[in-house]
């Protein structure tokens, strides 16, 4: 009888521990009294201790490492092809073809903005887009009086459809913790995104209508003329200027400064854009355009798995456009930052969700999941999880969601018959809200950037990142694919 007793109590407490680690980690990253990968580490390893299974840690830990590798590979050499493809100007004649196309005209300048920071978001980092996009649109919007927060409200959601590519983060994380392949997650998915990136668009045209309608429409020469208030536009597109111009107005009592140090930064950053810098690689644009079309397309069509596409895509990129090795080293060390941030990431989640795998307690709390829901939601756990993606990612990480939310909700839908591939699919559909979430490093580069309140921002943007989450999930159940 005792015993039949302590087989009770032990999956209760299972249940209670395992809803306690997750607790606990969202608590301490949310209040930031951890960083995400100390937390992923040190919090299960201890609730693993505490558990009675702290001599299984190891093995634990090993099994997701192995896991994981495919995923870290991926996304290292991700970032790297891509830092790469901008480090050598390949998506410099884009941003000048977008500037010349906007002419001026508010709705033209506000769709270019989508536009813009789509095809850069391809590098899979937000903070990289958004100060490529603002370098580019902020002369414009600044010398219209356009309004700034629909620069940052466009460029977010397009960031944010876009920020589900595989090594964007959100696919590998959702990836990583159902352990399924990235690819079967994303390429399904791609309809769905598509729609959801029209509808930025046809929202960013409605937008510049409105600002036309406000405005009216100048010539291209009217704002780019060079203006002491004027901000030099790094891609040639048509303006002159220098970086040492001031910030428009140049007094004090801004939020985000415009003292010489924060121009001086600001600069710094829109380095990316400079048509003189050193690493531009003119005579190779169109190696390096059919290298990233070939690279895509073969990642679309799954020849190659895509770690090994990225590692020989990266290899090529960095042995072709920089010969010398000191110049790869250099370019290596420029990215660094960014590679060593997301793969640590990564192998740091192995122990938290190799803990809550091993020792139980995921199967354990899905199983009181499965008793709490209602029997009739079970079958549509999928849009039950499209539906919760927009807060949880928007009030929360990433990482607290995707590696202590969703294997939950996974194992109550399994009970259902509802597929990991579903689940995680299901999982990207508040990317577009997320994005400007208060708990994202990068949304603090584009209101910095852009001189925008960030509660101006999120007044402006919630709404309409929610509905393009809500057409996202629509086009997806629609396509078969949640």
């Amino acid at each position: 009888m005792g015993r039949s007793r302590a087989n009770v109590r032990y999956p209760l407490m299972l249940t209670i521990l395992g809803f306690a680690m997750i607790a606990t980690f969202l608590v301490l990253i949310m209040m930031k009294k951890m960083s995400p990968i100390a937390a992923l580490v040190l919090i299960p390893a201890a609730f693993c201790v505490f558990v009675g299974k702290g001599a299984k840690l190891g093995d634990y830990v090993i099994d997701g490492v192995t896991g994981l590798a495919p995923t870290a590979a991926m996304l290292m050499f991700a970032i790297v092809y891509f830092g790469v493809m901008i480090d050598v100007g390949l998506f410099d004649p884009i941003v000048r073809g977008i500037l010349r196309f906007c002419k001026a005209d508010p709705m033209r300048i506000v769709v270019g903005t989508a536009v813009l920071a789509a095809i850069v978001s391809l590098d899979g980092d937000g903070s990289t887009t958004f100060m490529i996009t603002v370098s580019a649109m902020y002369p414009l919007y600044k010398r219209l009086k356009m309004s700034l927060v629909v620069m940052t409200g466009v460029a977010a959601m397009a960031n944010g459809v876009m920020n589900t590519l595989p090594w964007g983060g959100p696919t590998a994380r959702a990836a990583t913790a159902l352990k399924v392949d990235a690819g079967d997650v994303f390429v399904p998915m791609i309809p769905a995104l598509a729609v959801g990136l029209v509808a930025v668009i046809g929202l960013a045209y409605v937008l510049g209508v409105r600002e036309r309608r406000r405005l009216g429409t100048l010539a291209l020469d009217e704002v780019l003329v060079t203006e002491k208030e004027t901000e030099t536009v790094l891609v040639g597109a048509g303006g002159t200027g220098t970086p040492d111009s001031p910030a428009p107005g140049g007094g004090s009592g801004t939020t985000t400064g415009t003292t010489t140090g924060s121009d001086d930064a600001d600069h710094e950053r829109f380095a990316a854009l400079d048509p003189d810098r050193p690493t531009l690689r003119p005579r190779l644009y169109w190696f390096n355009a059919l290298l990233t079309v070939v690279l895509l397309t073969a990642m679309i069509m799954e020849l190659l798995p895509i770690p090994v596409l990225f590692l020989l895509g990266a290899a090529l990129a960095l042995s072709v456009n920089f010969p010398h090795i000191p110049d790869q080293k250099a370019r290596l060390a420029a990215h660094a930052d960014n590679v060593l941030n997301v793969s640590g990431m990564v192998f740091a989640a192995a122990v938290f969700t190799g803990v809550l795998q091993g020792t139980g307690m995921v199967d354990h709390m899905a199983t009181w999941m499965v008793d709490v829901i209602p029997e009739a939601m079970g079958p549509h756990m999928a849009l039950v999880t499209g539906v919760l993606s927009l807060p949880l990612t928007y009030f929360m990480s990433n990482d607290g969601f995707y590696f202590g939310v969703l294997p939950v909700l996974a194992e109550a839908g399994a009970a259902h018959g509802v597929t990991p591939l579903e689940m995680a699919r299901a999982s990207l559909v508040g990317q577009p809200l997320h994005m400007s979430s208060p708990l994202v490093p990068a949304v603090y580069v584009l209101v910095g950037m852009a001189k925008v309140e960030f509660g101006d921002h999120t007044r402006f943007v919630v709404k309409w990142a929610a509905a393009t989450c809500l057409v996202i999930l629509g086009a997806g159940i629609l396509f078969g694919t949640i």
